[in-house]
């Protein structure tokens, strides 16, 4: 081995090349939960790890939500005596009839709605194991979501409608993680991630992925590498056997903290600011200031903050979502006078990375709007109208801040007046849009969630005397998208959906808004 090194060394030098630079050295260590307790405490007395484990991740649940880990507190405080540093995970469950009437409307999110309603039961099931960790006393920096089959409690997953399901419960205790102030993560694997919530791609949470059983860990040095089952970046990958679990971590990775990942509200591009609540940016018209008004998740806004200055450059501004894969949502803007496109990238705190170009000579486009994902590949893209042809185009994006070629999805679209893009509109669990055209009827171009359409609806009419219409998502809390528009009086109405094509009642978002000359 000496030889070896020395000759490595000799050819180095006389070559000129650079030794590249060292990574941390990947640590290993175990999981354990509720089997390693003793049977008189319900488990299976599995061993604990061995002294050399570098590492501990601690399930808080008995293998399904509102359940504790009957000897947590005794392996937490093992994990203390011996000095290993130490996450937590918890499981997801999709709920009983008893705990969906229980926890149901427990929570930020509006219950007079099934979605709703699930969204507050995985709410919960973060509360409850936070209230296991306050109990106890340990606050570990990352708490990982374990989203897998169960069969005592199966996910139901035999449609795409119960997979959307399946990821509001999921939303739910991911915002109650991040409520409690925990950074999280997912584990899970391709399979049973797909099983249970479909192709959800979620770029910017971390993965702890598992190998499987194995005898061997160069296997689970595999899931490092390739794209993870959420699409997200792998920190930790896992294999067990009969005995333990055994983990290691993916370089550079070295089991510290990590940051509390961006919302990820299923088919909002408009959430901005990072508190799960979806808001309304404007601009000022005479100044140029660019505005947050963050929602309050119940059909209000708060008073708008500055957070950009010299946006008078642009003739065209949307939010689209996630654009470039980074998890926190983004704003495109076309300047004005070159026609050229560019990419605002969100921080996921209400600010900005510095802005990229991505595209030009798009002057030629009289409309450009955000749908979120509209061809269902779960990645977000843009509409865009031909001022010349009153051609429709999808732009689709390729999920890391660029463009798959463009479709031809429509024709004949210069006689609608403003295209709007709600979100899910009709309640089918895809992207529609909403267009005025120029009798000031409104109508609804459900998508087929594959890039093209079912046939329109009438929605509407009167729509003539709004000046400004705008797609919120959902402002209100039930997790049904809406839309806002303005008056001529300047007035900013809230106009709630019913999640089946229509409108519930108006409610007033503010007034003064006759000074803002764009809101997206």
């Amino acid at each position: 081995m000496t030889t070896c090194l020395l000759t490595f060394s000799l050819i180095v030098g006389m070559l000129g090349a650079t030794v590249p630079a060292a990574h941390a050295a990947p640590l290993f260590g175990h999981d354990v939960s509720w089997p390693q307790c003793s049977t008189a405490q319900g488990g299976f007395g599995l061993p604990l790890p061995p002294p050399a484990s570098q590492f501990v991740i601690i399930g808080l649940t008995r293998g399904l939500a509102f359940t504790e880990n009957p000897c947590l507190a005794d392996q937490v405080t093992w994990a203390r005596t011996n000095a290993k540093p130490a996450h937590g995970y918890a499981m997801a469950t999709y709920p009983t009839a008893a705990q969906l009437t229980t926890y149901g409307g427990q929570g930020p999110w509006s219950s007079t709605t099934h979605a709703g309603r699930l969204s507050n039961v995985g709410y919960s099931e973060a509360r409850f194991a936070v209230q296991s960790l306050t109990r106890i006393g340990f606050r570990p920096p990352v708490v990982w979501i374990d989203v897998e089959p169960r069969p005592a409690q199966p996910w139901p997953a035999a449609t795409a409608a119960q997979r959307l399901d399946n990821r509001y419960v999921v939303e739910g205790l991911m915002r109650g993680l991040r409520d409690a102030g925990f950074a999280y993560g997912f584990y899970s694997y391709a399979a049973g991630w797909q099983e249970i919530v479909g192709q959800w791609r979620l770029t910017g949470v971390p993965v702890w992925a598992t190998a499987g059983r194995l005898d061997y860990p160069t296997e689970a040095l595999d899931r490092c590498f390739p794209p993870s089952f959420s699409a997200g970046r792998v920190y930790i990958s896992q294999w067990y056997d009969d005995v333990r679990d055994y983990d290691r971590t993916c370089e550079p990775y070295n089991f510290t903290a990590l940051p509390i990942p961006a919302s990820t509200l299923t088919g909002s591009t408009a959430e901005f600011n990072g508190d799960w609540r979806n808001d309304i940016l404007a601009r000022v018209g005479a100044t140029g200031e660019l505005r947050l008004y963050a929602g309050t998740g119940a059909g209000r806004l708060n008073s708008g903050i500055q957070i950009g200055n010299g946006w008078g450059i642009f003739n065209a501004l949307e939010t689209l979502g996630d654009f470039n894969g980074d998890g926190p949502a983004d704003v495109i803007g076309r300047e004005a006078a070159t026609g050229v496109l560019w990419l605002y990238r969100g921080n996921g705190t209400g600010g900005w990375l510095p802005r990229v170009q991505v595209g030009h000579g798009w002057n030629g486009m009289s409309s450009i709007t955000a749908p979120g994902d509209f061809d269902g590949d779960q990645r977000v893209d843009l509409l865009a109208r031909e001022r010349a042809t009153g051609a429709l185009w999808l732009y689709r994006g390729n999920g890391s801040g660029g463009w798959l070629p463009r479709v031809l999805v429509g024709s004949g679209w210069n006689s609608i007046t403003a295209i709007i893009t709600p979100g899910d509109f009709s309640g089918d669990r895809t992207s529609d849009v909403l267009a005025r055209d120029a009798a000031g009827i409104l109508w609804l171009y459900p998508g087929n969630g594959a890039g093209g359409w079912l046939p329109r609806v009438r929605a509407g009419h009167g729509w003539n005397s709004m000046t400004a219409i705008v797609g919120t998502g959902d402002l209100n809390g039930d997790r049904i998208a809406d839309i806002a528009a303005r008056d001529s009086s300047g007035a900013l109405w809230l106009y709630p959906g019913n999640g089946r094509s229509g409108f519930l009642s108006r409610s007033p978002l503010g007034s003064g808004w006759n000074g803002i000359n764009a809101i997206f």
